[in-house]
């Protein structure tokens, strides 16, 4: 049996030893609480640099989102209720606060219904929108500028006549005899004069070209031609020709004869032995045939 004191001695020792193991465990527990609050601290970090431009729409529904997930309380107030936080300021009416200098808040953008809408969204039927119209409308209108600009500059302004329909853009050339002998398809000086203007701003349209002959409804000879078809045709055909060799795509050309069909006046009226016999070149529309009437009535508009 050891002495009494060596045994002592050894508990001693034994106690020394738990001791120290129990000291050298609890003073690493602090290293737990340290680890979490710097994780804590750098959320709260990554946090605030985000928002430190705060999107208001992104706030409002951050702010929904969490008073949804906390709750509310029996009051019916969210833990989250009170002012904006960062959103207020003393600007009201501004729409502008700072979080801090030189960072500005951003700015919900809303519609100014105080002006009217300059570009209204088209209406879109039968393969056509009201904006094809009016872009229609628009082109017709640069080329009647255009002639009647450089007619009246040589004293012709009477000579032709404008209007758009359903077809599209037509200009009327009355065909008495400075345009045309009796009988005949040559274009005389005046018709050539004529025409030499109308031909270049058609030219610089890409829309298809027809133009049209007529004869009016006196019962005379048409000899050398068999009938007012021929002669009509002819004389379209005369003015398809000029305008071919003036810069007008021949691709884009069509020449008609009517004869004395489709008169402007009735032969009652003393205006058609001469507004009857004419030449008639029409821009035709490049709408759908739906948009006749659209087209006609924003034309007559203009």
């Amino acid at each position: 049996m050891p002495p009494k004191g060596a045994h002592n001695r050894a508990v001693n020792r034994r106690r020394k030893h738990v001791a120290h193991e129990e000291h050298e465990g609890g003073s690493e527990r602090w290293l737990v609480t340290y680890a979490d609050m710097l994780t804590l601290l750098l959320v709260l970090f990554i946090v605030l640099y985000s928002i430190s431009v705060v999107n208001t729409s992104k706030f409002i529904s951050l702010k929904t989102s969490l008073a949804a997930a906390f709750g509310t309380a029996g009051n019916g107030h969210s833990i989250l209720s009170g002012g904006n936080g960062l959103l207020d300021n003393d600007n009201p009416g501004t729409g502008q606060q700072l979080v801090m200098s030189g960072l500005p808040v951003a700015q919900k953008s809303t519609p100014d219904n105080s002006k009217p809408d300059q570009f209204p969204k088209p209406t879109v039927r039968n393969g056509y929108t009201t904006q094809d119209v009016a872009h229609e409308v628009a082109d017709y209108r640069k080329i009647q500028k255009a002639v009647t600009d450089a007619l009246d500059a040589q004293g012709m302004g009477s000579a032709v006549r404008f209007r758009i329909t359903s077809r599209g853009l037509i200009i009327t050339v009355v065909t008495n005899q400075l345009v045309f002998p009796g009988n005949s398809a040559t274009l005389l000086a005046r018709g050539q004069e004529i025409l030499r203007v109308i031909a270049p701003p058609v030219s610089k349209d890409k829309r298809s070209v027809e133009v049209d002959g007529f004869t009016n409804q006196a019962k005379v000879s048409t000899n050398p031609y068999p009938s007012g078809w021929e002669l009509s045709s002819a004389r379209a055909s005369s003015v398809v020709r000029y305008l071919a060799a003036h810069s007008v795509s021949p691709a884009r050309l069509t020449a008609v004869g009517y004869s004395d069909q489709h008169p402007l006046y009735p032969a009652s009226d003393p205006r058609a032995y001469t507004m009857n016999r004419r030449v008639e070149i029409v821009v035709l529309s490049s709408l759908p045939a739906a948009a006749g009437s659209d087209l006609q009535t924003a034309g007559a508009q203009g």
